[in-house]
């Protein structure tokens, strides 16, 4: 078995790119999940959001930011929110009426 390691094609994607998951295992069902993440982080924790419409994830983070006055980014469609806040998140999104599930440990 052969894994591509170098491509001049500037249009080649990876096969995780192409499938359209974008860089989530979880459905894409109106939910919103929740997850604490220190991996890759050097330690620093961070609130992942997962699952939410195209549409609504820039809106949605930039809200979340503010309300939060902290910080966050967008990778792959998944919202990241810094530090250990997940409580607070929680209770936010379930006010502005969206279905919340928490996720891992």
């Amino acid at each position: 078995m052969s894994n591509l390691v170098y491509s001049t094609d500037p249009n080649w994607q990876t096969p995780a790119e192409n499938s359209g998951a974008q860089g989530s295992s979880f459905p894409n069902d109106g939910i919103l999940r929740l997850r604490r993440e220190t991996k890759g982080r050097k330690g620093a924790g961070v609130v992942c959001i997962y699952g939410a419409p195209p549409e609504q994830i820039e809106p949605l983070a930039k809200q979340l930011k503010k309300q939060l006055g902290t910080g966050g980014a967008i990778k792959k469609g998944v919202i990241e929110i810094q530090g250990d806040r997940l409580p607070e998140i929680e209770n936010l999104l379930v006010k502005s009426g969206h279905k919340v599930l928490k996720v891992g440990g």
